[in-house]
């Protein structure tokens, strides 16, 4: 950071902070405190997209809708307009979408004076909510849920690289020769080199005043590797929060040379994880609580039961890349089968935590997945165990790698998506325009590498072929 940067971080500690009313927001944008507003749509892989709009000229559209091009929520990667969506396509002429701004998640970005983030829901033009929309697609299982009785605590827990360099020093270089920001295995260090340290003081900070609570910065078991663990808390407003800290990390190392990486295996052997961790409440508390050695809760066996059951059918949700499943790797802490064990990280899912603090650990999503759709996969699939009561197997009180007699992740995206198109379970929690919009999705990742010769590929074909 140079000087002039720190200066201007350190002088806004009086401006604006977290979460705000319309009426906080109003306030600030008459003082001309705030002058910007962005209003976001999480896409399909969880980016927020959308407009950056005058804080004056969203106070007068806040209760309306503003237009963006339905193509937000039908694409690949890289942006790419494509055919085969029912939502649009150049059949239907990529028309708009009204998006409403969602009042309660209005949100100061700190790092960016003057400027607040506001997640938006996206509808047809004649008012009904985009099915396909991933904000819309979560709040559908927990409406699931709360019919059942009961509603969803969330913390996450994601894994992320930096490299040296910002992302145009990474794309001039051809993504090639990564350095990572620090050499070597800093697995729970307490002593970093000093740029990781004031990255990590600089981002606490500003997670802090953005009111996105961190429980935890550390480094992991890869050269560069971060670690972040978010405090529990309702879901939706977990899921907009983790949206908001992608765009906050990434601004923040990218002002100080280096660039976050959330690839779910960045290369050969390393991977990021993006662990879900739920409980189960009703009115009468954690559906979960239990004590070491005791039989666990029936409501936790049937949505471990569910998980298990339900989770191999819908990888395109939280596994939704090519490179998604090279992380699935034994003894990499990411599982290889659908299994459960108690405090057994090797697991698909891990029970952990005692008492009141009882809950899931579901450590099958990878650091690309988006959230929103992550966490609909677990609803969904503990709605089918409490539901549809499949058995529950034993559980794994060894290596789980071994476990050759559960079921395999799936090998490959193309795996996963025979898995999940037309499948009974994902229909009838998602019904057939998800499903169908998604395994689309995963059709045109798949088609976006079908054709692409890669460094392997040389490395193994040049004078060996």
């Amino acid at each position: 950071m140079t000087d002039e940067e720190q200066h201007t971080y350190l002088d806004r500690k009086d401006s604006p902070a977290g979460l705000l009313s319309t009426r906080e927001l109003r306030g600030y944008v008459e003082r001309g405190e705030i002058t910007m507003v962005r209003l976001a749509v999480p896409d399909m892989q969880g980016r927020p997209k959308g407009k950056i709009l005058s804080a004056p000229v969203f106070l007068d559209r806040m209760d309306s809708e503003t237009d963006m091009c339905a193509y937000i929520l039908a694409t690949d990667i890289n942006m790419t307009p494509l055919d085969g969506f029912a939502l649009t396509g150049w059949e239907q002429g990529y028309g708009d979408l009204g998006v409403k701004a969602d009042t309660a998640t209005v949100r100061l970005l700190p790092h960016q004076p003057g400027t607040a983030l506001v997640m938006g829901d996206a509808f047809q033009l004649e008012g009904t909510p985009v099915g396909v929309a991933p904000r819309h697609i979560l709040r559908t299982q927990l409406e699931r849920l709360a019919d059942l009785g009961y509603h969803v605590a969330l913390g996450t827990e994601t894994e992320f690289l930096l490299h040296q360099g910002t992302a145009e020093d990474v794309h001039q270089a051809g993504y090639h020769a990564l350095r990572p920001a620090w050499p070597h295995n800093l697995d729970y260090a307490l002593g970093h080199p000093p740029q990781a340290t004031d990255l990590f003081h600089h981002l606490h900070d500003v997670l802090k005043e953005a009111h996105i609570p961190v429980e935890a910065i550390k480094t992991e078991g890869a050269a560069g590797q971060v670690e972040l663990t978010f405090v529990y808390g309702e879901v939706m407003a977990a899921c907009d929060a983790y949206t908001a800290f992608r765009l906050i990390v990434n601004d923040i190392a990218q002002r100080r040379g280096m660039t976050p990486n959330f690839m779910a295996a960045p290369s050969t052997g390393v991977g990021n994880g993006l662990h879900l961790h739920l409980s189960l409440w009703s009115p009468h508390g954690n559906a979960f609580t239990y004590r070491r050695n005791d039989d666990l809760p029936p409501v936790m066996e049937r949505a471990i039961a569910g998980l298990l059951s339900a989770m191999p059918r819908l990888a395109p949700l939280y596994a939704p890349t090519a490179n998604s499943y090279k992380r699935y790797a034994p003894h990499t802490f990411a599982p290889t089968h659908y299994t459960w064990g108690i405090d057994n990280r090797g697991c698909a899912v891990r029970v952990t935590g005692v008492g009141e603090n009882a809950h899931l650990e579901v450590r099958l999503p990878g650091a690309d997945a988006n959230l929103y759709l992550a966490v609909a996969a677990a609803c969904a699939a503990i709605i089918h165990g409490l539901q549809d009561t499949p058995d529950l197997p034993a559980p794994c009180a060894g290596d789980p790698y071994t476990a050759d007699d559960a079921t395999p992740v799936p090998a490959d995206l193309a795996d996963a998506l025979r898995a999940f198109d037309g499948n009974k379970i994902a229909l009838d929690a998602f019904g057939e325009e998800v499903v169908g919009h998604y395994a689309r999705g995963a059709q045109a990742e798949l088609a976006g590498h079908r054709t692409r010769v890669t460094d392997i590929e040389r490395e193994r074909g040049i004078n060996r072929a």
